[in-house]
């Protein structure tokens, strides 16, 4: 009796990770959407940023 409860205690602490886990995913995904729309909905896109997504030169051999 006392392993069955045991499981299901492990059992429900499982679910509830899991839920707080899936809860954490879904709050970043909507802050990245919403800054996502904040930057399109600027008065002008900044096309010439100073943020490099390569390095601007090629590195040696």
């Amino acid at each position: 009796m006392y392993e069955y409860e045991m499981q299901q205690m492990r059992t429900a602490d499982l679910i509830r990770r899991a839920d707080h886990e899936r809860r954490v995913r879904q709050a970043a995904r909507a802050r990245r959407a919403a800054r996502r729309e904040a930057a399109e909905g600027s008065a002008e896109h900044e096309s010439h940023t100073r943020r490099f997504r390569r390095h601007p030169f090629a590195r040696a051999a």
